[in-house]
C-alpha cells in the first residue's frame, strides 16, 4: 500500500483516512468486479467456486497481452474473454446430469491457478503496458494527494455496472428470464427457455468480469504479474456475494468496505503506529470472520438466495 504510505507520511494523521479510502478504490476493484459477476451467476441459479482460478488466469491473459500487443486494454479484452472461456467450461461441465457444480467449481480453479502459473513463467520480468488511471487530484499541489486520488477506469466502469445491474435485473427482459431460472427452472422451462442457456450466459458473463478483475492486478495494482498476485480475491468475492444478499449494489460497497479494511494497517503504520502491525494487516480476514458471524443465523444466512442454487438445498 504504497499510496496509503506516502499519504500518511505527508499528511500526518490526516493521511489515514485519505490512505484508507484511497487504498479502498484500489483493492476493492478486483472484489467488485468478481463479486458482480458471480451474482450474475448466482441469480441464474449456478454457484462458480472457481473465480480465483478464472481471475489469476486473467491476470496472467491480460499481462502476456498488453506486453505483446503494447496496449492494455487488448489485454483486459483477452483477460474478459479468457475468462467467458472458463464460464463456458464450467456451465458445460454443469449441464451434465449427477455433477455437482460446486465440486466442477474448485476443479476448475486449481486448474486455472496451475495453467496460470505454469504459461505464465516467461512473463515473470518483462514489463508490460500499464492501465492509465484519472488524476482527480490535479488541483493539489501536494504530491501523496494526488497520488491518493488517482481513480483507475476499471473502477469507474464497476461503479457505473453495479447500479446497472440492478436496473437490469428488475427492469428488463433478459433480467427477469435471468431471475426466472435461478427461482425456478420449472417455470423457465414452463415459459419455453433452456434453463441450460440461460445459465450458460450467466455464467459466461460472471467469468468474463472476473477475468477483468484479474487483468486490474496485473495491469494497474500492484501491476505485475507473479505466483503471489492473488491472495485469495476470487474466493473471497463469491463470500462478499452471500453478505450482500445476491444484490449487485450491496456488492459495490461490500467490496469498499473490504478494500478500506485492506488499507487500514498500511495507513496506521505510515503514521508511526507499529505496535500491532500484524494484527491490522489482518483486518480484512477479521472483518470476513465477523461479517460470518454476525450473519450466520438460520434465519438471515440465505436470505435473498435463488432458490435453485445448490447451496439453498437440503
Amino acid at each position: 500500500m504504497a499510496v496509503a504510505a506516502a499519504a500518511g507520511t505527508a499528511l500526518g494523521w490526516w493521511g489515514v483516512p485519505l490512505g484508507v479510502v484511497a487504498g479502498a478504490v484500489r483493492v476493492s476493484t478486483p472484489f467488485l468486479f468478481v463479486s458482480l459477476g458471480e451474482c450474475l451467476t448466482e441469480r441464474s441459479g449456478r454457484i462458480n467456486l472457481g473465480l480465483e482460478g478464472t481471475l489469476v488466469m486473467g491476470a496472467m491473459t491480460g499481462y502476456g497481452v498488453s506486453y505483446l500487443t503494447g496496449s492494455p486494454w487488448l489485454g483486459v479484452l483477452a483477460a474478459g474473454l479468457v475468462g467467458a472461456v472458463f464460464g463456458a467450461t464450467h456451465a458445460a461441465f454443469c449441464s451434465l446430469p449427477r455433477v455437482n457444480d460446486i465440486a466442477i467449481g474448485i476443479a476448475l480453479m486449481l486448474f486455472g491457478i496451475g495453467l496460470a502459473f505454469y504459461i505464465g513463467k516467461p512473463l515473470i520480468e518483462p514489463q508490460a503496458a500499464m492501465l492509465p488511471s484519472i488524476n482527480l487530484g490535479w488541483w493539489s499541489s501536494v504530491p501523496p494527494l494526488r497520488d491518493a486520488l488517482r481513480v483507475n477506469v476499471l473502477f469507474l466502469i464497476g461503479v457505473v455496472l453495479a447500479p446497472a445491474l440492478v436496473w437490469g435485473l428488475k427492469n428488463t427482459r433478459w433480467g427477469l428470464i435471468l431471475r426466472t431460472a435461478g427461482e425456478s427452472a420449472d417455470a423457465a422451462l414452463a415459459l419455453g427457455y433452456s434453463v441450460n442457456l440461460i445459465r450458460l450466459g450467466a455464467t459466461m458473463a460472471g467469468g468474463f468480469l472476473a477475468g477483468i478483475g484479474g487483468s486490474f492486478l496485473s495491469l494497474y495494482y500492484p501491476g505485475s504479474w507473479n505466483e503471489r498476485l492473488s491472495s485469495g480475491q476470487g474466493i473471497t468475492a463469491v463470500a462478499l456475494v452471500i453478505f450482500a444478499r445476491w444484490d449487485p449494489m450491496l456488492c459495490f460497497w461490500a467490496s469498499i468496505l473490504f478494500g478500506g479494511a485492506g488499507a487500514f494497517g498500511p495507513a496506521l503504520q505510515s503514521v508511526g503506529v507499529t505496535e500491532g502491525y500484524y494484527l491490522f494487516n489482518a483486518a480484512p480476514y477479521i472483518l470476513t470472520l465477523l461479517i460470518m458471524i454476525i450473519t450466520c443465523s438460520p434465519r438471515r444466512t440465505l436470505t435473498g438466495a435463488p432458490a435453485e442454487l445448490s447451496i439453498t438445498r437440503s
